[in-house]
C-alpha cells in the first residue's frame, strides 16, 4: 500500500534528476563557500549539480506520459518497438531520419531507415523514455528543437533530425 498518490508519484519520477542536481548543486555551494582544498571539490561539485540539473530539466521535458500502446526497449544502440498493430527494430547508426508525427493520436515518433519501413512509436509507449539518450546520441541532433517540437503540439509532422548527405555516402 503506498501513502502517495499516483500522479505525485508520477511527478517525483519525472524530475527526481533535476531535484537531485539541486541538492548537488546546494552542497557544492556549501563547500565552495569553505577554504582550501574543500573549496575547489566545492566548484566541482557545483558544476556537476548544474550538469544534472540541466540534463534533468531536458530529460522532464521529453517525457510524455505512460499507457501509450506498445513496447520500448533500447539495448546497445539498437532501437525496438513492440505495439499491439506493428513494430520494428533498428540501430541508431541505421536511422536515415527522425520525424514527429502530431496527427495520430498519441503521436508518433517516425523512425526511417533505407530499405526498410518507417517504424511509429508512441511517445507515451512503454519504454519510450528511453529514446531520449537513444535520440541525443544522432550526430548533429538539436535538442531543443526536438523538444520544443514535442512540447508545442505541432499541427504536421516535424523533421527532428535528418542524415547528412556526408555521411550517408
Amino acid at each position: 500500500m503506498s501513502f502517495i498518490r499516483p500522479e505525485a508519484q508520477a511527478a517525483i519520477l519525472r524530475w527526481r534528476e533535476t531535484a537531485l542536481g539541486g541538492v548537488v548543486l546546494l552542497l557544492g555551494l556549501y563547500w565552495a563557500a569553505g577554504a582550501g582544498i574543500l573549496k575547489w571539490v566545492g566548484i566541482c561539485v557545483t558544476l556537476a549539480g548544474g550538469l544534472l540539473i540541466y540534463t534533468g530539466l531536458q530529460r522532464a521535458r521529453f517525457l510524455s506520459g505512460k499507457g501509450g500502446p506498445g513496447i520500448v526497449t533500447v539495448d546497445e544502440g539498437e532501437i525496438s518497438y513492440y505495439g499491439p498493430i506493428s513494430g520494428g527494430v533498428t540501430s541508431i547508426s541505421d536511422l536515415s531520419l527522425l520525424m514527429l508525427d502530431p496527427s495520430q493520436t498519441p503521436p508518433v515518433w517516425v523512425l526511417q531507415q533505407n530499405g526498410s519501413p518507417d517504424i511509429a512509436i508512441p511517445v507515451n509507449a512503454e519504454g519510450a523514455d528511453a529514446l531520449f539518450d537513444a535520440f541525443s546520441a544522432l550526430p548533429g541532433i538539436r535538442t531543443e528543437h526536438m523538444l520544443s517540437s514535442l512540447n508545442s503540439s505541432p499541427d504536421h509532422p516535424v523533421v527532428i533530425w535528418a542524415k547528412s548527405v556526408e555521411r550517408l555516402h
